[in-house]
C-alpha cells in the first residue's frame, strides 16, 4: 500500500454563522474542495454558538468533501458548541480534536492493520460462488 502525502487545509470558522456568512465561507472554501480527496480541518475555537446555520454549513462542507473522497475534521470546539453538536447527533459525523495540530496530524496517520484487514476476502460475507 502506498500512502501519498496530502495537503491539509485549515480554515477558521467564523464566530457567528448566518446565511450570508455561510455562503461566503463556503465560496471561499470551494477552491480547496475542487480537488481529489480534500483534507480539511475547521478550527472552531472562535465559535460561540453552534446553531442551525453553523451545523448546516459544516454538513454542506462535509458532503462536498465526501463527494470527492475527502474528509472534514473539527478542531478546538468550545464546550458549549461541542454540547450542541452532541445534542443533535452531529458529533457522530465528524472527527473532533482538541487542537488544530492533532486534527492535521490525523490525516497523516498510517491506517491500522485492523482497518486494512477488514477488506481481505476472508472477512467478507460469503458470496454465491463461495457456497457452491
Amino acid at each position: 500500500m502506498t500512502l501519498q502525502a496530502c495537503k491539509v487545509v485549515v480554515k477558521q470558522v467564523p464566530e457567528m454563522v448566518n446565511k450570508e456568512c455561510g455562503r461566503r465561507f463556503f465560496k471561499e472554501l470551494e477552491s480547496c474542495m475542487n480537488i481529489d480527496r480534500p483534507s480539511i480541518v475547521f478550527d472552531c475555537s472562535r465559535v460561540r454558538k453552534m446553531d442551525k446555520a453553523a451545523v448546516y454549513l459544516l454538513l454542506c462542507c462535509l458532503e462536498e468533501a465526501m463527494k470527492r473522497n475527502g474528509d472534514v475534521k473539527l478542531a478546538g470546539i468550545p464546550s458549549g458548541a461541542r454540547a450542541q453538536l452532541e445534542l443533535i447527533g452531529a458529533h457522530r459525523l465528524f472527527e473532533m480534536f482538541d487542537t488544530e495540530a492533532e486534527a492535521v496530524n490525523s490525516f497523516r496517520r498510517v491506517p491500522s492493520r485492523s482497518v486494512v484487514n477488514r477488506f481481505e476476502k476472508s472477512s467478507l460475507p460469503p458470496t454465491s460462488e463461495d457456497v457452491t
